[in-house]
């Protein structure tokens, strides 16, 4: 993941309307400095879990939680309790992982009956992508945003809706995230030349809730 210190202390407020309604067990995935934590229900106590790999971000969250790993999610899989958290978030996450098919399949593992996932996933669909890809020809990896250089994986929205139906979980929610919020010539011009099927091409990022099936 990038190494820079802002990267660990993102709150991701965007992803707020994603949170399902109840929920007193948490497990974050890729917790960071555990900044989300602060906008998770406060009207009830709350056990909080989390699994970071750096050992800097893992040394300013300690203490938010009940429990934290300073590692990778398969090296703490069995340390995770099964059937016990209500709520398991992966902001930022998915993307970094080697096999995200592998995780899909374990995670619900440790998911309680009507436990929830959020996140999110980023759009390789992305309106800058396309028009260095179309344009350009080229495939640029940066150091944030889509084409991050630590990114092992790449989603489109249809992408993400196979991956949750092929893992048998529930989509309570999906949506677009972090619109340029103005007018883009390009994403006008990629509608009329793909017929008004690239409205997906002005999100950076796609939000979900997920249920188990």
């Amino acid at each position: 993941m990038s190494e820079s210190a802002e990267y660990y202390q993102y709150t991701r407020e965007d992803l707020i309307p994603f949170l399902p309604e109840k929920y007193l067990t948490v497990l974050e995935i890729g917790c960071g400095e555990g900044n989300f934590w602060k906008l998770l229900r406060q009207d009830t106590q709350l056990e909080i879990w989390g699994v970071e790999p750096n050992p800097k971000a893992v040394e300013v969250a300690s203490g938010k939680a009940h429990k934290l790993f300073n590692c990778l999610f398969d090296a703490c899989f069995d340390d995770l309790p099964d059937d016990y958290f209500d709520l398991v978030i992966c902001n930022d996450v998915i993307e970094h992982m080697p096999d995200h098919d592998h995780f899909f399949k374990r995670i619900k593992q440790k998911m309680a009956t009507d436990g929830h996932l959020i996140g999110s996933l980023p759009n390789v669909r992305y309106y800058s992508v396309m028009r260095s890809l179309i344009f350009k020809k080229d495939w640029p990896y940066e150091d944030a945003g889509v084409l991050d250089r630590t990114h092992l994986r790449f989603f489109t929205e249809k992408s993400i809706r196979r991956c949750f139906d092929e893992h048998n979980f529930n989509i309570d929610k999906l949506g677009g995230l972090n619109s340029p919020g103005r007018f883009k010539f390009f994403i006008l011009f990629l509608n009329i030349l793909l017929l008004g099927s690239a409205m997906d091409s002005k999100y950076q990022q796609y939000g979900f809730c997920l249920s188990k099936n």
